[in-house]
């Protein structure tokens, strides 16, 4: 029996002999893994700072 949890982690195989992009989904997953880091790299502003600090 097949499920979707065998296929987790791994990539799919191009067909021997094909000269096909990459499937748009790696395009996908590259943006938004570059969207992501950068997200992480911004500074917080200042007046959330100061929010958070009055929580304390």
């Amino acid at each position: 029996m097949h499920s979707a949890k065998d296929d987790q982690g791994k990539q799919p195989q191009p067909e021997q002999g094909s000269d096909k992009k990459p499937r748009p989904n790696a395009d996908v997953g590259d943006v938004l893994r570059r969207a992501y880091d950068e997200t992480l790299n911004e500074s917080v502003p200042d007046d959330l700072l100061d929010l958070l600090k009055k929580l304390d």
